[in-house]
């Protein structure tokens, strides 16, 4: 994986406020359970990462096209592209 120049999505990336603060929001739904959070850069939607079972957060890039998300831990701040699959400069850390 490289960093951040690579990307052609950076321009996508938007001042979003999370669709979910409380977690992912289709395994709040389903009473799935889920290891670590992810946010959508383009729309906020909250989704789990690929180590949980479901990867809400790599379903909604391939439902929606939105390639940009940043971790939705605390204390995380990195960036990643599906599309590009290239980690991007961190950003500025998410409300809750």
């Amino acid at each position: 994986m490289s960093e951040g120049s690579a990307c052609s999505h950076i321009g996508l990336i938007r001042d979003v406020v999370p669709t979910t603060p409380e977690g992912c929001e289709e395994c709040l739904q389903s009473g799935d359970e889920w290891v670590h959070l992810r946010v959508c850069l383009v729309c906020g939607h909250v989704g789990c990462c690929d180590a949980s079972p479901n990867r809400h957060a790599r379903r909604h890039f391939h439902e929606t096209g939105h390639p940009v998300i940043q971790s939705y831990e605390p204390g995380e701040t990195w960036r990643y592209c599906f599309a590009d699959d290239t980690e991007l400069p961190p950003g500025l850390p998410i409300r809750r």
